[in-house]
């Protein structure tokens, strides 16, 4: 069985870029075998969902949220990472000066679910330092998503699995707790083309626009409706976990700008967890979108912006930007956003 370590090694061996991303790879994998211990004592660690504070994002901080956070700033730290971006603060931090690559971060995705014992994880994007600009600036991290040499994410539940791309296809590690490794388990995984389960959270359904409100309808309609067929819808909550299980089984997940305050310009951030995961998608083969564009193709304006994400399958992607594209919606959109 590959581990990571011999899988990064012969990745690796072509070029010093590529080994200073393998080596920041490793240091993230370091931290998470750590978070995972943490995550599967639960409360066994204390209460590790106490509200701490609000963060940057206005959001609850919890415990667990500040552990990993400092953590993956240590990691990132010992490896050849110059400045690491989180979401758990308002400015990039420094690491190593001169070193050759950023790292963008959610430390921990869904954490509002970590008291109900339901999967979270941590999401990452390892970009290029640019030179002559400040590792710490906000303006080094504001690269296109297309600009990523590797990214992946951490899913701590009942497996813990390293889902990472570095630009070669998509692949799965899982952690053998016996050996305190991580191992090959999946190689070039397949987003299943066509799907009848799609993943939003229906209780905004009244803030929706249109083409959001059609598709949803359609899905619903199942048999009855342009479909010819029925669907499921799955929600977890947990951007992580229902991504897991897009790329597992096929899927696709919604989660669009609407028409309430803040959420105008979509809910997710671009750099550290719509980026990677789109990333991850295309190297599966499925497809991520804003609704409009290639989420890897939006030009970043400021650190913690905020996109609207729909991504998995790739014909269901197509089918969900074929509502976007009328000429009623392109105009009412255009409005909206200039007002936003």
């Amino acid at each position: 069985m590959t581990s990571l370590a011999s899988f990064l090694s012969q990745w690796a061996h072509r070029g010093e870029d590529r080994r200073a991303v393998a080596a920041t790879i490793e240091a993230l994998a370091d931290a998470s075998r750590l978070i995972a211990d943490l995550v599967s004592d639960g409360p066994l660690n204390g209460n590790l969902a106490a509200a701490v504070e609000e963060n940057v994002q206005g959001e609850v901080q919890k415990a667990l949220d500040r552990i990993t956070n400092d953590r993956l700033i240590e990691a990132c730290r010992a490896a050849p990472v110059a400045a690491i971006a989180s979401e758990e603060l308002d400015h990039p931090v420094l690491g190593t000066p001169g070193a050759p690559l950023l790292v963008a971060i959610d430390p921990l995705d869904g954490s509002s679910n970590i008291d109900t014992n339901v999967s979270i994880g941590t999401i990452f994007s390892i970009l290029p330092a640019p030179e002559q600009v400040d590792p710490r600036s906000h303006a080094a991290f504001l690269q296109k998503g297309r600009n990523q040499l590797a990214a992946g994410y951490i899913l701590y539940g009942p497996q813990t699995n390293l889902v990472l791309t570095v630009g070669e296809g998509t692949q799965i590690f899982t952690l053998d707790r016996r050996r305190g490794d991580y191992v090959l388990t999946a190689r070039h995984v397949k987003i299943p083309e066509k799907t009848r389960e799609f993943a939003i959270n229906a209780s905004n359904s009244r803030h929706w626009d249109e083409p959001i409100k059609a598709y949803v309808a359609e899905c619903q309609a199942g048999q009855d409706g342009g479909r010819g067929e029925d669907t499921n819808m799955r929600w977890v909550g947990s951007l992580v976990a229902d991504g897991h299980r897009i790329l597992i089984r096929g899927g696709v997940y919604l989660y669009p700008s609407d028409q309430r305050s803040g959420y105008r310009q979509g809910r997710l951030r671009l750099l550290y967890e719509c980026n990677p995961l789109a990333f991850i998608v295309e190297q599966a083969g499925g497809g991520a979108t804003t609704g409009d564009m290639a989420v890897l193709d939006v030009e970043p304006a400021k650190l913690h912006q905020r996109v609207a994400f729909i991504f998995g399958s790739s014909h269901e992607v197509a089918r969900i930007e074929d509502h976007h594209v009328g000429p009623e919606y392109v105009e009412a959109h255009r409005r909206r956003r200039a007002s936003a």
